[in-house]
Formats: structure tokens, C-alpha cells, sequence
């Protein structure tokens, strides 16, 4: 497994990992890491920040945006410092990053605060919810075709903001056992359009991957066989991630992920800078 590169991984400070930065680290480095990327779940502005008091984000003021699984506004500081000191400590690069959902009305927190104000070397996306109203559901269990339309969109939009280095599971949609159909495959044909456009890989989730295996091949929900599929057809640029949530998964999930890829003759890249 050396020379594997992984840029999908958490920390406690999600609420729902284990770990902290040197222990993901220390695997990483000891697997022969070639490149090791943090992306815990972005904060976003809390209730008291001086963002909202700001006015830069008054049209989403008052969503719920899930602060049960993500670090919070006041924990970056902490994140940040580990990550640039565990860089340090070893001979193979670690970027810091994070893995934010999109919704337009809060553009300028991604830009100003988390590239900005805090430095990060990239942002991932994570299109885990349908971005644009007052509620924000989660993908998985979203059954409205309107509502499915929505998210599509909105996915579509965050890659054409030019914020974010890949997507992160993008076919997270088919989670819950979904069945493929030609509406799925119209809105996965755009999320390759506008990744390709932009040059943005889309992932091979590894922990998506180790799930199902704990379930057998026929509980198998994301990865799904009908995107990669199509993913291998369109020639899109394809990265594999860990998604790492337990440091001994930091380099294991990343090469089931690599493992899975070869199956659609797909060959990902290494690196996204």
C-alpha cells in the first residue's frame, strides 16, 4: 500500500469519528502514505458569530445546518493548529481541508472564512443534503422527484463555484437502496458534465465500500456499480478516498476504494493541487 495518497478524513471533532490528527497521521505515515489530506465536516457560523451579525449570510440565517455532525465554529482554531503541526512531524505532505455542503446563501463563509480566515488548502464537497430551502434534508431519504431535481442542481452549482477540489461520494444518493433509473441517470450525467468542465475528480468512497462488504455484495448502496459505470464511460477524472472515521481505516479504506476502481478500469489520481 505505499504510495497511496488519501484526502477524505475525520476527527472527533465531527461527533461521529475517533481520533484526533496525529493518531490519523501516524497510521498514514507508517502505511507509507504518499499524501495525507484532513477534511473533518466544516463548522458554519453559529448563533453569536460575528459572521451572521456581519449581514454577509442574512438570507440563511436560522437553518438548522446540522451542528450534531460537525466540529463547531469555536473548534477550528484547535484543527487547524494540529494540522499544520502534525505536518511537520513528517516527510510526506498533509493539507488541511474540509468537507462542506453547498448552499449558495452561504458562499462567502466557504470563501472568506474557511479558505480565507483560516487558510485551508482545499475544500471537498460533500453534497449531503438538497441546499436552497429553509429545511435542508438529507439526500438518502429525499423521495420527491422534485426535490431529487433540486439536489442535482444544487450539486451541479457547487462544482461551478470553483470552491471545492473533488466530490466527495457523489453517488450518495443510491445510499438508502435506491433503484437506478433513467431520471438518476439524467442527473448523474450532470454531475460528470460539470466535473469534467471544471476538472474536478469525483470519488471512490472507501468507507461507503467497507460498509456494504459488512453486509455482503448484495447490500451494496454507494459505491454504486451503475455510476462507476458510467463515470468509466464519460472518462471522468476519479480519485479514491478512505473516508476515514477510525485512524487504522486512513490508508486500508483508500486502497478498497483504488480496488474497487481497477474493477471499471478507472485509474485515479494521486493528488489534487
Amino acid at each position: 500500500m505505499a504510495g497511496i495518497s488519501n484526502f477524505h478524513t475525520h476527527t472527533y471533532l465531527c461527533g461521529h469519528a475517533e481520533g484526533w490528527v496525529p493518531d490519523y497521521v501516524q497510521v498514514a505515515q507508517s502505511a507509507g502514505c504518499s499524501a495525507l489530506g484532513f477534511s473533518d465536516h466544516c463548522p458554519y457560523p453559529e448563533s453569536d458569530s460575528t459572521f451572521w451579525q456581519g449581514g454577509r449570510c442574512g438570507a440563511a440565517r436560522g437553518l438548522n445546518l446540522w451542528p450534531e455532525i460537525r466540529m463547531r465554529e469555536h473548534d477550528t482554531e484547535d484543527y487547524v493548529a494540529a494540522v499544520r503541526q502534525s505536518a511537520e512531524t513528517v516527510d510526506f505532505p498533509v493539507y488541511l481541508g474540509f468537507e462542506c455542503e453547498y448552499d449558495k446563501r452561504l458562499h462567502s463563509w466557504y470563501q472568506e472564512e474557511l479558505l480565507g480566515r483560516w487558510g485551508a488548502d482545499y475544500l471537498a464537497l460533500g453534497p449531503h443534503w438538497v441546499a436552497g430551502g429553509q429545511e435542508l434534508p438529507y439526500i438518502p431519504g429525499v423521495t420527491s422527484r422534485k426535490e431529487i431535481h433540486r439536489y442535482f442542481d444544487g450539486v451541479v452549482e457547487a462544482i461551478a463555484s470553483g470552491l471545492f477540489s473533488f466530490v466527495a461520494h457523489p453517488d450518495l444518493i443510491m445510499a438508502n437502496g435506491r433503484d437506478w433509473s433513467r431520471e438518476l441517470e439524467a442527473g448523474f450525467n450532470g454531475v460528470l458534465d460539470a466535473a469534467m468542465d471544471c476538472g474536478l475528480p469525483v470519488e471512490v468512497n472507501g468507507l461507503g465500500l467497507a460498509r456494504s462488504t459488512q453486509v455482503g455484495l448484495a447490500g451494496r448502496l454507494y459505491p454504486h456499480h451503475k455510476f462507476w459505470e458510467l463515470a468509466a464511460l464519460r472518462g471522468a477524472t476519479v480519485i479514491c478516498n478512505s473516508d476515514a472515521h477510525q485512524s487504522q481505516n486512513t490508508i486500508i479504506h483508500a486502497q478498497l476504494a483504488r480496488d474497487y476502481a481497477a474493477e471499471f478500469g478507472l485509474v485515479p489520481v494521486e493528488g489534487i493541487f
